[in-house]
């Protein structure tokens, strides 16, 4: 299957692809603030480069669950000099992780190729709109609620059957308003809305959401339901961020987004020529 991101596209099943996180906000939960300048967030993208990136996927907004809404305006002032200076220099795609239409727009204008949009779940157009017809590609994900709410006492009877329920819905909504499917990629939403027992069960599931034909991302890094103990540091929930990882790849996704590329690149490695041998009835 192809994905298409305006002058970039890829083949798939192929290369796994790794999407770097750049968060240029005071409050991720994964950072606490590290990279919030776009000094840093700029050296920042170079370093994931380096250690193997292949798309760069910058967000000026938390959505951590409870996060507070950041005014369009300052997400803008946040994001802008990032894209603007690391646009011309790359030969990767930037994606920007927003949820505002008009944010999307103006990052696609500064450069941007990709728009992750955590709230695909919304009826109004206008994301619709900018996707098709800045040709950008398109990260439609699923979640339950809001940001600030979408923890408080999610429930699903069947969490794997309403998700691919949404997936067929917007990728109807996103055929009606001139987007290519080859624009779109599918991302269950970990964590968005759901309980540790629903992403589990995503997770063991991942088989079932091929039947749409898209590419699958996985972002599952240094998630809270990956920790052993309730309230363990993000970091800490690195091993399982990498076994998830690897999981995923072995059951379909094509690709991961990671805080962590230098290690996950390798990590991944191992897993597809493992699994190319096995296909080649090779010993492993």
């Amino acid at each position: 299957m192809r994905f298409r991101a305006r002058q970039f596209q890829y083949e798939f099943p192929g290369r796994v692809l790794l999407m770097g996180v750049v968060n240029v906000t005071p409050d991720s939960f994964s950072d606490g603030g590290e990279f919030y300048t776009a000094e840093r967030a700029i050296a920042h993208a170079g370093q994931l480069i380096a250690e193997g990136a292949d798309i760069i996927d910058i967000g000026g907004e938390s959505t951590r669950p409870g996060a507070a809404p950041v005014p369009e305006a300052e997400e803008l002032r946040r994001i802008l000099p990032v894209i603007e200076k690391l646009a011309p220099k790359l030969a990767i795609p930037i994606s920007i992780d927003t949820m505002k239409p008009r944010v999307a727009y103006a990052a696609v204008t500064a450069g941007a190729s990709i728009i992750n949009d955590v709230a695909a779940n919304r009826n109004d157009e206008e994301m619709r709109r900018v996707v098709a017809e800045s040709g950008a590609g398109y990260v439609l994900m699923h979640m339950k609620g809001v940001p600030a709410t979408m923890q408080n006492q999610p429930s699903y009877h069947d969490v794997v059957g309403e998700v691919n329920e949404f997936f067929g819905s917007q990728l109807s909504r996103l055929g009606l308003a001139g987007v290519k499917e080859e624009q779109v990629v599918l991302d269950v939403g970990f964590g968005f809305g759901k309980r540790s027992v629903d992403n589990f069960q995503l997770l063991a599931s991942l088989a079932a959401f091929k039947k749409w034909g898209r590419p699958l991302l996985l972002g599952v890094s240094r998630k809270s339901f990956l920790g052993q103990t309730p309230g363990s540091p993000p970091k800490e929930r690195f091993p399982a961020s990498l076994a998830g990882a690897c999981w995923a790849v072995e059951h379909g996704a094509a690709i991961i987004r990671t805080h962590d590329v230098a290690a996950t690149r390798q990590a991944l490695e191992l897993t597809q020529l493992l699994m190319q041998r096995e296909k080649d009835g090779e010993p492993i």
